[in-house]
């Protein structure tokens, strides 16, 4: 059961990003660069350490990732209180496209997850949320 488990989560993993990347699109995004936005949206501005704890990805990408949407006018990054530590927050231009894309994935999500009731959808996100709890022993930063 539990290898069907896993594979079950890899595959629908895997059709939830191709189906992200699809929508984010029109906007020249990709469900790596939206995760950032997002933490950026929920969280305020992070440090860049703090971005790459929060993902579980290493630093090397997430820094990438950052200078890449730093270019195209997503995100600033400032220098922090020491000079190694950097700053990220949402750009003014993020600001006002992010509704739009929240609206976007908003419907994507519910299209996506239209065979499950709304009890059923709170329960799969309790669910998955319980998933590495006892390993990470970290508390969850996400709104519950």
């Amino acid at each position: 059961m539990k290898n069907l488990l896993f594979h079950e989560i890899h595959q629908k993993s895997r059709l939830s990003i191709k189906e992200v990347n699809e929508a984010l699109k029109e906007f020249d995004l990709y469900s790596a660069q939206w995760s950032i936005l997002f933490c950026l949206k929920q969280f305020g501005p992070m440090t860049q350490k703090g971005i790459w704890q929060y993902m579980n990805v290493e630093a090397p990408t997430v820094t990438r990732t950052l200078v890449r949407m730093e270019q195209s006018g997503w995100i600033v990054r400032k220098e922090g209180s020491d000079k190694r530590e950097r700053i990220v927050q949402l750009s003014e231009h993020a600001e006002q496209v992010v509704p739009q894309i929240e609206k976007r994935i908003a419907e994507l999500e519910e299209r996506m997850l239209a065979a499950l009731t709304d009890e059923e959808q709170q329960q799969l996100i309790r669910l998955i949320k319980k998933i590495g709890m006892e390993d990470n022993k970290e508390e969850d930063v996400a709104n519950d």
